[in-house]
């Protein structure tokens, strides 16, 4: 069974990451660029991925150590493809 202390550790960063979530959700939402809104995607994946990582820790379990590897896989391989697609743009507009 998990210590009440552990339990208070787990609802604080779950409030901090939940806020982190909103403003990023809100970049997504206001841009105003396609860098920006790619760069909040990337850091909530990223907060879900420490979600994820804080459950396994106060839990003590590893069930979720796929998923975490497999977002950040997706966050990296998205985030890396869309740079090169905007420096591809901008060397063809020059």
């Amino acid at each position: 069974m998990n210590s009440p202390f552990m339990e208070v550790v787990l609802v604080i960063v779950t409030v901090v990451l939940a806020f982190s979530a909103a403003v990023a959700i809100s970049r997504i939402v206001k841009g105003p660029s396609i860098l920006d809104r790619v760069i909040a995607i990337d850091v909530l994946l990223a907060i879900v991925c420490a979600g994820l990582i804080a459950d396994m820790a106060v839990r003590k379990h590893q069930a979720n150590l796929t998923l975490v590897i497999i977002i950040s896989l997706i966050g990296f391989i998205g985030s890396v493809t869309v740079a090169r697609f905007v420096i591809d743009r901008r060397t063809h507009e020059h």
